[in-house]
Parts: structure tokens; sequence; C-alpha cells
């Protein structure tokens, strides 16, 4: 069976790629903000159309303070990422690895995973001001978790063989979690540090937005209340854009560390 649908005269129509529609897509919204506010559907003053915005961005790019909240966006996420992603993959491996730690430590994870870190931000305020730091706290308590379950799973996903194996060769704790456990708990370890990847974005924007601390979050806040409708709405574009060159990024990432897998291998044949 074929994906081509015979059109009339027995030709086929290919169907159109999916980057394509996507395309497609994109441009749909962009007209429909665009002829919206021109056509009276919604006011001006709330929400410009699509050329307004535009030309805002091409106004803020052309300021140093822009890329100046874009450099200090970037920096709190990726620093946010990583001390998260170390954090989770280290205590992971270390709760999986030791059956008594874990049964101590489930209650506690599962009564402080659940809470919202902008829950938090009254803290971080108290304890940092409107530093980076604050940001930086709530950065890192919202990803840590995205990594620390995914590693839980993934040593709970270890073959018992492969365990009991390991053990009856007396392997040390340290071979043991390298050879059998790490193997395993890397493809939940990628899956946590891409969703992390997305949760840190959007706690640093709401931390910037909310604390006041630098980047482009703060720089939304000044234009929405000095009246830069359109400057405000080409700020939030540019954290979109920056939301999918983050998720482009980390699923690069994630099939590449994991080429090896047969879940990626199946992918780049299909």
């Amino acid at each position: 069976m074929t994906a081509d649908a015979p059109g009339r005269g027995g030709r086929r129509h290919r169907p159109l790629p999916a980057w394509a529609l996507g395309a497609l897509g994109l441009a749909g919204l962009v007209a429909t903000v665009e002829a919206a506010p021109r056509i009276g559907l919604v006011d001006e003053r709330y929400l410009p159309p699509f050329s307004a915005m535009a030309a805002a961005l091409a106004e803020q790019t052309g300021q140093r303070e822009f890329w100046v909240s874009l450099t200090e966006t970037l920096r709190g996420w990726a620093l946010g990422l990583v001390l998260a992603t170390l954090a989770g993959v280290a205590l992971g491996l270390l709760v999986g690895a030791l059956p008594p730690l874990r049964a101590a430590l489930t209650s506690t994870i599962e009564f402080l995973r659940p809470i919202p870190s902008v829950a938090l931000i009254p803290l971080a305020v108290l304890l940092f001001g409107t530093d980076m730091r604050s940001t930086l706290l709530l950065v890192v308590y919202a990803s840590f978790w995205q990594v620390l379950v995914q590693v839980l799973y993934g040593v709970r996903d270890v073959d018992p063989v492969a365990r009991e194996t390991a053990r009856s060769f007396r392997f040390r704790q340290f071979t043991r979690i390298r050879t059998v456990l790490w193997p395993t708990a890397l493809p939940y370890a990628m899956t946590g540090f891409r969703l992390g990847a997305a949760v840190a974005l959007i706690l640093e924007i709401t931390g910037e937005l909310v604390i006041g601390s630098p980047g482009l979050g703060a720089q939304i806040a000044v234009a929405q209340t000095s009246g830069a409708v359109a400057a405000m709405y080409a700020l939030v574009i540019v954290v979109g854009l920056i939301g999918v060159a983050v998720n482009a990024a980390a699923r690069a990432a994630e099939r590449r560390v994991l080429r090896w897998h047969p879940s990626v291998r199946g992918e780049a044949v299909a």
C-alpha cells in the first residue's frame, strides 16, 4: 500500500512533506495575527498586526540591551539545566543503586516533586533578592525532578539477570553502576534532559518576568508596563523561537548520545 493518492487520469499526488505542512501552519498563524486586528476582530491596542511585531523585533535587534538580555536568559537557562542534570543523574544513580536509601527517600521525593517551582518565588526572593540566583533556584528545582525521576525509572528497568550476574561476580559498587545501571538508565536520563530543557526555559522566563531578574522576561515586563505592546509581542516571539531551538538541540543531543540505542537506530531507518 502506498501513501500516494491516485488523482484523475490515474496520476498520483505525492503528499506534502512534514516541513512544508509545518510551514503552511505557521504561515496561517501569521496571516491570522495580521488580519485579525486589521478587520476589527481584536483591538490593535492589545494585539497589533504581525507586521508591527516584526518591525518592533527588527528595532529590538538593533539595541544592545536586547542582546544583553538574551545572553542573560540563555546563560541562566544553560547553567540551571547543567546543575539540574548533574544533580539528578548523580542522585538518581545513588538512590537507585541502594534499595534501603530509595525506600527511605521515596516519600520525601513524592512530597517535594509536585510542589510548583513558582511557589518557591517568595523563598528565592528572601534568599537572593532579585538577583539571577533567585531565578536559577527555580530553574534547578523544576528541572532536577525531570531528570531524577527518569533516572530512577531507568535504574528500576535494569535486567534482573544482569544485576544478579554483577552481584555474583562481586563487582564493586562503582563498577556495577558504570557497567550495569548506567547503560540502562542513559536513555531515561536523556529523556529527562530533554524534558528538563523545556521546563528550564519556562521557569527562566517566569522567574525573570515575576522576580525581575535580568533577561528577556524582565524586558517583556518592562515593555508591558510601558505600553510598548508590539515590542512586548516581539520579545514573546523571540522566546518562542528559543523554545523551538532548545527542543531541536535537545533532540539532536539525544539522537547523538543514543545513536547505538535501538529506538534511535529504528528512527533513522524509518
